[in-house]
């Protein structure tokens, strides 16, 4: 997935931005909805954007560890065991701590009140919650930031889950409003829910969106 969306990534981070992709080899299997996985990266490459708007480095990368039971306490719906990382840093403005401690409740934004929802990083832990996943940031204010999201890794065999995903209804008939203020973000939400089967609306800002 990371791999596949580094184009569309690149072009959202413009070209001040050098990107740097580290991918482990022999990836063991996760059980995740891509689309959300997409969602993720997306979110967090354009907030990292956002922190360097004199250009800087984006290092994405993926490995394999072993998280203990203490590192899991205070995430009570995940399992000591092995995960897969994702991990998106930044050599950004940075967060201090308070701000650290807010950044993942619903509509906390530090940008201006038309440059962002307050939404992004709230459904990226909501999603890798939803996935009995964690979701971890260290940052300091003028180096940058490095978001540290993990996955259950599965003991099925990849034929196992091919199969089980053949026979899963590959989308729904609903209609979906997606509120998004940034405009690449917007146009590939709409395009993955479109293809899912989806009827998608689209709305630049709250106030659109209530419009619509």
């Amino acid at each position: 997935v990371v791999t596949d969306l580094a184009k569309m990534i690149r072009r959202v981070i413009g070209e001040d931005i050098a990107l740097d992709i580290r991918c482990a080899a022999d990836f063991p299997a996760i059980r995740a909805d891509r689309g959300q996985i997409e969602q993720i990266l997306l979110n967090l490459c354009v907030n990292a954007r956002d922190a360097m708007p004199d250009g800087g480095n984006l290092i994405l990368e993926t490995d394999c560890v072993d998280l203990d039971a203490e590192y899991c306490r205070p995430f009570p719906w995940a399992s000591p065991g092995r995960y897969a990382m994702l991990s998106v840093t930044d050599t950004g403005c940075g967060m201090d701590p308070e701000t650290q401690q807010r950044i993942f409740e619903p509509f906390f934004t530090t940008k201006g009140l038309d440059k962002g929802t307050g939404l992004g990083l709230s459904t990226v832990y909501g999603i890798v919650q939803q996935h009995h996943g964690i979701t971890n940031v260290y940052s300091e204010a003028g180096i940058g930031t490095s978001f540290k999201i993990y996955f259950p890794l599965l003991g099925e065999s990849l034929a196992q889950i091919d199969k089980a995903i053949a026979t899963q209804s590959p989308g729904g008939t609903e209609t979906i409003l997606i509120a998004e203020d940034d405009g690449p973000v917007r146009a590939i939400a709409e395009r993955f829910l479109t293809a899912a089967g989806y009827a998608v609306l689209t709305a630049q800002d709250g106030p659109d969106a209530i419009r619509i």
